[in-house]
């Protein structure tokens, strides 16, 4: 099994109580092993019904068949694609609050299980069927036939694109391009320039993986690669830029226009006015669909070129959609961070695609060797297409060095970091009181409640001002994560300390009704009418025209009056998960404690390099090793599949 962790390498789960009789989450009448599972809170009412339902339908009475249908659910909620279940009864299981402690349970004998799987009318085994039965067993693996589909399509759709031949290029002009555009400064003679590589990769090959950590220099190398792509002969390619949110497409836009004016007058001309857009917006949503769009498989884009910028955020089931809708013959550039979180939604695919095992390609290494870039030709081409960057270029100093020693899950290393007393990184210990949850006061946090009100001050004066882009750039100045949503740890508790630090310090802060000057606001739901969509930040400002709410939109924010807005709430503080496709100037973190099942290696590294010039990490010693040792559990078949 694929997998990002091994089992062994998480500390043991606390146990939560056996819930009271009356609990919601318990199944009335629910009895055998599914009862047994539900009571001990490894499932809960959804996984249940879904079984039992699924179950009777198709006449299916083995409890054992019954129970690995739930796990199969339930697994999709942790954002694992497929279960396996000879080492489930040993993996710790999370959820969104708690832990639970699978040993002790009434598993079945896994050959006896797996048999009885295969067995089942409601299992497809191997890659044959019709599709028509609700599970799949495949390499050992138990999957929803649904994402055992999405994951096949995914698979064939890259290793066809992995396998297609290449363009034609002229090499001596893209030659002069390269050295053009990728001037060797600060480069040791032979050493290989990994920003020149990737957009030599691209260039001549149907799939590139631009993998990198952030400051990495991702977008600079996408502006260059359009310059690149368009100074090839014959007609000009048309090129889409999108990311999963619209903050991170926003984001995207003005790196890729930022990075595009360095260069020179002939190459920012063919560059041109560059737009991104989210996914869902470039693949064309349909209202009543939440998984289809206008362009799918016999209705492709029209794009020569698609780059998709912050890959780590892409589930597995847009990964397909995505894939069906770009044409056969176009160039598709995937960019991300493989070390960052995965998708909320289930799927680990930048990471599976990133780190599959495969052969060099060696036709690849031959049209990269003709190109003549320094020190290309002297090691193996890319597998997969994939190219790592790894020089910084953004924040360097000790929070490079923290996120270095993250990666490696060094904790040692780690905590050596936090309390070394460096300029950009800092350590506030942080324990909570497990029964009151209290939180400590200013005098505990200055810190913490400087950057909070210095953020909030400039926020509120440039939106009385009406100086919009000022007031969007000073939310951008401090963000306050969490790992939790609710809870002593939560984003709703730091929240409300956040606002009761800002009342104290702003004058007049929030007393100017709902939509009040200075109010960072969160979009909560995706509202396509509007180009709104979760996850996008914006700030109550005052104009010309009334109060509206700002949300940045590549050069031009946008304007919204508030009485058209839906779904949004006051972001005092986030979640990490939220914060992704995101950079603020500095960054809180609040970690939770060791025994959080969200604490894992990807948490912490996407945590602090959100920030560009100082991060403070707020929490104990042992929740902060905890995290550096326990990577992501995610089950997926695709990244050995894609192997061969």
């Amino acid at each position: 099994m694929s997998t990002t962790t091994d089992p062994a390498a998480t500390a043991r789960p606390v146990v939560p109580p056996a819930p009271s009789p009356g609990d919601p989450a318990l199944v009335r009448h629910a009895r055998g092993l599914l009862g047994t599972f539900n009571t001990a809170g490894v499932l809960r009412p959804a996984d249940v019904h879904t079984a039992r339902a699924v179950a009777r339908m198709a006449g299916e009475p083995d409890e054992r068949v019954q129970l690995a249908l739930a796990l199969a659910v339930r697994a999709l909620r942790n954002g694992s694609v497929c279960v396996d279940l000879a080492g489930v009864s040993s993996t710790v299981f999370d959820e969104a609050e708690e832990q639970v402690d699978l040993t002790g349970l009434p598993w079945p004998e896994p050959d006896a299980w797996a048999e009885a799987c295969r067995a089942s009318p409601l299992v497809s085994v191997g890659g044959g069927g019709d599709g028509s039965r609700p599970l799949r067993w495949h390499d050992g693996q138990l999957y929803l036939e649904r994402y055992w589909q999405q994951e096949e399509l995914v698979r064939q759709q890259l290793q066809r694109r992995f396998s297609g031949e290449g363009y034609a290029v002229d090499v001596e002009r893209a030659r002069a391009a390269l050295e053009r555009l990728f001037p060797r400064e600060g480069l040791a003679a032979g050493e290989v320039d990994r920003q020149q590589e990737a957009a030599a990769v691209s260039l001549l090959s149907r799939v590139t993986v631009l993998a990198g950590g952030p400051g990495t220099g991702k977008t600079t190398t996408v502006a260059r690669l359009l310059a690149l792509l368009r100074d090839q002969p014959g007609p000009e390619p048309r090129i889409a830029l999108a990311a999963p949110t619209g903050k991170a497409a926003a984001r995207l836009e003005e790196a890729v226009r930022s990075a595009t004016a360095g260069l020179g007058p002939e190459d920012r001309a063919r560059v041109g006015d560059v737009s991104a857009s989210t996914l869902h917006r470039l693949l064309g949503w349909q209202p009543g669909s939440r998984s289809r769009f206008r362009h799918d498989a016999t209705n492709h884009l029209p794009h020569d070129v698609v780059i998709v910028d912050e890959m780590s955020m892409v589930s597995l089931t847009m990964m397909a959609r995505l894939l069906e809708a770009v044409r056969p013959d176009a160039r598709l550039v995937l960019v991300g961070d493989p070390d960052q979180l995965s998708s909320v939604e289930a799927g680990a695919v930048l990471a599976d695609v990133a780190r599959a095992p495969g052969e060099p390609s060696a036709p690849l290494g031959e049209e990269l060797a003709a190109l003549g870039l320094p020190g290309v030709a002297d090691e193996p081409p890319p597998v997969h297409g994939v190219v790592q960057l790894t020089r910084p270029w953004r924040f360097g100093g000790s929070i490079e060095e923290l996120a270095r020693a993250i990666r490696a899950s060094d904790d040692d290393a780690v905590v050596a970091v936090l309390r070394s007393g460096a300029p950009d990184v800092g350590f506030c210990e942080l324990e909570l009181d497990p029964e009151t949850g209290r939180v400590p006061g200013p005098e505990d946090l200055a810190e913490l409640a400087d950057a909070v009100r210095g953020a909030g001050r400039a926020a509120r004066a440039a939106a009385e001002a009406g100086q919009v882009g000022e007031a969007l750039a000073a939310l951008d100045q401090h963000r306050l994560l969490c790992a939790h949503r609710r809870g002593p740890y939560g984003v709703t508790r730091w929240s409300l300390e956040a606002e009761r630090w800002l009342v104290e310090a702003v004058p007049g802060y929030g007393e100017d009704g709902e939509w009040y000057l200075g109010r960072p606001l969160l979009v909560t739901a995706n509202d396509y009418e509007m180009g709104l969509y979760n996850g996008d930040t914006g700030v109550v400002v005052s104009t010309p025209q009334g109060v509206r709410a700002a949300f940045a939109r590549g050069a031009e924010p946008s304007l919204v009056a508030p009485v058209r807005l839906d779904a949004v709430q006051t972001v005092h503080a986030m979640t990490v998960h939220r914060a992704q496709g995101s950079q603020f100037t500095r960054v809180s973190f609040v970690v939770p404690p060791p025994a959080s099942p969200l604490l894992t290696r990807e948490l912490l590294y996407t945590a602090v390099t959100r920030a560009t010039e100082r991060v403070l990490v707020l929490g104990t010693e042992e929740a902060v090793r905890q995290a550096v040792r326990r990577p992501a559990l995610r089950a997926s078949g695709l990244r050995l599949r894609l192997a061969g």
